[in-house]
């Protein structure tokens, strides 16, 4: 392992003793760490670990408390990200911001347009300057120049910061990437590497953040680990694996993370029988208390469309639903929640959470009916209800009164959880649940899974990541094109076994699941 000092002055950018704090909140301590030119340094660590605070300070937004960050050996003062634009250091943030009523083009080059005479826009050389750069970086015909910005996907909204932080007079010295491909296509996602490749062979000091683990391997020279704002450690990707970084990241070894004993009972909560709507066929499942089944199938395999039916966010055609014995017709979300249905979906900023509120108002949410008192919100209990979930979740922020965007992907996860724990579900269905958090948020993400299923919760997960389903679930059941394709106990599943039911291609002879079978399973 390397300690990452040098007693020369290092090239490329670096942070030197570099520490901050917020108030009494200690982001990072002592870090130092050195990005050489022409090299890919993969920064790791879990959500609130210090990546995003180190980021910004390498780019100007935040001022260090302690430290100075240089670039090439010489002291940099960034009071602004427009001086570390102009020193060379250019950041493509996770979040992209975009002007929605310009194109992509004034987008890409805000503040520094090009002008005739008479201060007017040239709006050819615009578009020309726009095309070169699209073409030079290997993204020729993904983007309009025209497009306007209100009208960019997720994907398209993330090249734009891209060919933003590469484009202008002074050429980039050291660059960042943070989650780049989160949003990205497989064939968006090449071009980005092959890209990554060219800055790394023209001597650019390239940082790379990002939990997938492939992408670190694939990309990096060096893999910097931060651990609760320090460095815990700086290794050769070459001569390190996965397991390694990851008892860096968390102290722990992988292998703990799934440590799952089975608690199901014989009480039947979910029946689920025959079940079409407009994007599943003829679906039939069971799900007991106490029990994990997971939905695993490719994209397009129907099992978030199922979710939303069970939740009562799409109309059932045919078939029926039973929650504890009692049949029920779900005329919408208000319908399922009242009959003890919780769906934490895979979009959480979007589907789930309000990131402009509390941590307060987002957990107690649903549970207003029991927090009233004739037309007034009781709220001491609203407060004891949000602090005692957001304590036993272990939800890390300064108090219940901080708006959830300011939180990690793992946090805000647990504010959806506790939103329903609150509400004392019978049924959680979790789609998707730790999409785009880090390891350590994981490993309590499953903590909370294995809690609530000893409580006596059915639980539904949704997952897309193999070993999470193996890890996690009592029973697996596979869909295809909105059908299920059949079940696998957790004594005889494998990644194999669910990936041949998820790619069976007679569809029109698999059979469901037998309803009436102990299992419900379909061999």
């Amino acid at each position: 392992m390397s300690t990452d000092h040098s007693a020369a002055p290092p090239a490329g950018l670096a942070a030197e003793g570099v520490g901050k704090r917020f108030g009494t909140v200690r982001a990072l301590h002592e870090v130092t760490l050195h990005f050489p030119p022409g090299q890919v340094t993969a920064l790791m660590g879990e959500n609130g670990a210090g990546k995003s605070t180190l980021l910004k300070i390498l780019t100007g937004d935040h001022a260090p408390t302690t430290g100075v960050v240089t670039l090439d050996g010489v002291p940099l003062a960034l009071s602004s990200p427009v001086d570390a634009r102009r020193a060379g250091i250019r950041i493509i943030p996770q979040e992209p911001e975009i002007i929605p009523h310009v194109s992509v083009a004034e987008n890409v080059h805000a503040g520094s347009l090009p002008r005739r005479a008479g201060r007017r826009l040239d709006r050819a050389e615009l578009r020309r300057r726009t095309a070169a750069d699209l073409d030079r970086l290997g993204f020729a015909g993904v983007l309009d120049p025209d497009l306007p910005g209100s009208a960019l996907t997720a994907a398209q909204r993330q090249l734009v910061e891209i060919l933003r932080a590469l484009s202008g007079r002074v050429p980039p010295r050291a660059i960042a990437f943070d989650e780049p491909t989160s949003s990205l296509s497989e064939q968006e996602t090449e071009a980005l590497f092959a890209l990554i490749g060219r800055l790394r062979a023209e001597g650019v000091a390239v940082v790379y953040v990002s939990h997938r683990m492939k992408e670190i391997f694939r990309l990096a020279d060096r893999i910097a680990v931060l651990r609760d704002g320090a460095v815990a450690g700086v290794v050769d990707a070459a001569g390190t694996d996965e397991a390694a970084i990851v008892r860096l990241m968390v102290g722990r070894d992988l292998s703990t993370l799934f440590t799952r004993q089975r608690v199901a009972t014989d009480r039947l909560v979910l029946d689920v029988r025959d079940l079409t709507t407009d994007a599943v066929r003829g679906v039939s499942l069971r799900v007991h208390a106490g029990e994990v089944v997971a939905l695993a199938g490719l994209i397009g395999a129907g099992r978030s469309e199922l979710a939303l039916a069970l939740a009562g966010d799409a109309p059932v055609r045919s078939g029926t639903i039973t929650l504890d014995g009692k049949p029920l017709r779900l005329r919408g979300p208000r319908d399922a929640i009242a009959a003890g249905i919780g769906l934490a979906p895979e979009e959480r900023k979007t589907q789930a959470l309000f990131l402009h509120r509390t941590i307060r108002d987002n957990t107690a949410l649903v549970s207003y009916p029991s927090l009233r008192r004739r037309r007034f919100v009781r709220r001491a209990e609203e407060r004891r209800l949000a602090q005692q979930y957001a304590d036993r979740l272990r939800v890390r922020a300064p108090s219940i009164e901080t708006e959830v965007r300011a939180l990690s992907g793992g946090n805000q996860q647990k504010v959806v959880l506790a939103r329903w724990l609150a509400r004392r579900p019978r049924l959680l269905i979790l789609d998707e649940p730790t999409r785009g958090i880090d390891i350590g948020a994981k490993a309590e993400i499953y903590r909370i899974v294995e809690d609530l299923a000893r409580e006596g919760v059915a639980i539904l997960v949704i997952s897309s990541e193999l070993p999470e389903v193996l890890g996690l679930a009592d029973r697996i059941v596979v869909m295809q094109n909105g059908r299920v394709t059949g079940e696998l106990d957790r004594a005889e599943a494998s990644e194999e076994a669910v990936l041949a039911l998820a790619m069976a291609d007679d569809l029109a002879t698999a059979p469901n699941p037998d309803p009436n079978s102990p299992t419900g399973a379909a061999r």
